[in-house]
């Protein structure tokens, strides 16, 4: 039998990058980075040969006809990976604008060699390589065939340069500017790797995608990921199923978390089975943030952690000032974030982070009308679909997950989500609003709770200083769905008790 040839994967350290890799770059690859100008290549070079190189593993960053070392290394020292003792030890960057001016392949080619020669990296890096092609093609004379032939000449050069790189055991990359992975281009055909960058303006907000055209000796995730460029560099999103941390997911029936609401607990046949999703569902003012606070307040009552994902009006201490107090004691961590272009990956990633980070049991996401309208325009036309990969992944790593929705309330109209997402969830409560008496009263019911029996009356309830508070069932339940005023005996407010908008 023969023994299979170990190719030993290079550990890039940008968040994100080896999880799409599908581990890391392959030792020794021929890589291209391309992309249209401004997409963040030069970034992702330079992030990568901060990371990897060191005084055994030295790396060259060759530059072409693009930015001239000085003033690249200007603005690359802004980034949290720059690292100035490195410059001249383990990173050298070196100028070839006047070889490549000159429009000769073989002198680039030998000026390359000599140089690599004398060094002996174990990284090198061309940027910009397409500046070599437009050279080449813009000349009249040079190496003998190139004036007749500039794109044969360049296929040679490519390959000359692969076979000497992987000869001389260096990883190398090629940056340069294409607009189209389509095109016919020997440098895509010879390549080990080619990653592509994208992005595009929507609305006010700027959508940066990477994908791995293709990676030569392993699986890679495929598809387009989304990654942002901030001080720290590049952060590239990997998909919600390649970030979840597989968890207990859901365990016995009989292992409930309470909602704090102890009617509502004994409704859902016991509390909620813990590693569910439950989607509370309402019109505005209904409770929905008091149901989700309370649930929280209950976890950290029993020694619980948990994550609060808030995407519309952000907790405060007048609104909630128990739930604040749990954020400020550590036990609640809070994902309040207001970028005008997220994805959904980067969410789970945010929620993933601190689920880990703090031992977190419970998740609550507020809510799903808010989530939508925080996610880019291009994201926005798959929302059904990124409500699946996060609440996929959620349950991937066991959590127990509670959901609200904000629905329209037609009296008529029974409705769960308008995204179409109630299958998604384990268990289902909504809440709605009935007229008695030409009063407006508030009524819930459990909808459903998967695998387990629960409760299918509609009770009567109050939103009072201390929370919610569920009362007896509501007769003629018919009369109530169909919309017809009702002169049945309901729970009023008790005297004194205040009732308050709970959104």
């Amino acid at each position: 039998m023969n023994a299979k040839v170990v190719i030993n994967r290079l550990q890039t350290h940008v968040p994100g990058l080896d999880e799409v890799l599908g581990g890391g770059l392959p030792e020794f690859s021929f890589n291209l980075i391309a992309g249209q100008p401004g997409c963040g290549k030069t970034t992702l070079a330079h992030q990568m040969m901060f990371a990897l190189a060191t005084p055994e593993r030295p790396a060259i960053y060759f530059t072409v006809l693009g930015e001239p070392p000085l003033k690249m290394l200007r603005y690359q020292q802004q980034f949290d990976y720059f690292d100035s003792r490195a410059i001249n030890q383990s990173v050298r960057f070196i100028s070839l604008s006047d070889d490549a001016l000159s429009g000769n392949f073989d002198r680039v080619l030998e000026r390359i060699v000599a140089e690599v020669t004398a060094v002996s990296p174990g990284l090198v890096f061309v940027d910009s390589f397409r500046s070599v092609t437009m050279a080449g093609q813009g000349v009249g004379s040079g190496a003998a065939g190139e004036a007749l032939n500039p794109q044969l000449g360049l296929q040679q050069f490519v390959q000359q340069l692969g076979v000497l790189m992987t000869s001389w055991q260096a990883t190398t990359f090629l940056i340069g500017e294409y607009y189209d992975e389509t095109d016919s281009n020997p440098v895509f055909t010879v390549a080990d790797g080619l990653i592509w960058l994208r992005q595009s303006v929507q609305r006010n907000s700027m959508v940066r995608k990477l994908e791995i055209v293709k990676m030569r000796g392993q699986a890679t995730l495929p598809g387009l990921h989304t990654f942002r460029i901030d001080h720290s560099g590049i952060r590239v999103f990997a998909p919600a199923r390649a970030l979840a941390h597989p968890g207990a997911g859901p365990g016995d029936l009989g292992d409930r978390a309470g909602t704090g609401v102890t009617e509502l607990d004994a409704m859902l046949g016991g509390g909620l089975p813990r590693g569910y999703s439950l989607l509370v569902a309402g019109p505005s003012g209904s409770g929905k943030s008091v149901l989700a606070s309370s649930f929280l307040a209950e976890g950290a009552r029993h020694g619980e952690r948990a994550v609060l994902a808030a995407f519309e009006q952000r907790p405060t201490r007048f609104r909630n000032r128990q739930l604040m107090d749990l954020i400020d004691r550590g036990l609640v961590a809070l994902i309040d974030s207001r970028e005008p272009d997220l994805s959904i990956d980067e969410i789970v990633l945010l929620i993933l982070r601190e689920v880990q980070r703090l031992g977190a049991t419970r998740v609550v996401l507020d809510s799903l009308s808010g989530f939508e309208l925080s996610l880019a325009p291009s994201f926005q036309a798959d929302f059904r679909e990124s409500l699946l990969r996060l609440v996929t992944a959620l349950a991937a790593s066991g959590v127990t997950v509670l959901l609200t929705c904000e629905l329209e309330d037609r009296y008529t109209d029974l409705r769960f989500s308008p995204y179409g997402a109630a299958f998604l969830t384990d268990a289902i409560i909504v809440q709605r609003y009935i007229e008695v008496d030409s009063r407006i009263l508030r009524a819930m019911a459990v909808v459903k709770v998967r695998a387990s029996a629960h409760s299918d009356e509609l009770r009567q309830y109050h939103i009072r200083n201390d929370g919610i508070h569920v009362g007896e069932r509501l007769p003629d339940q018919e009369g109530l769905l169909s919309g017809r005023p009702m002169r049945a005996q309901v729970d009023a407010t008790p005297p004194g008790a205040s009732p308050r908008d709970g959104s």
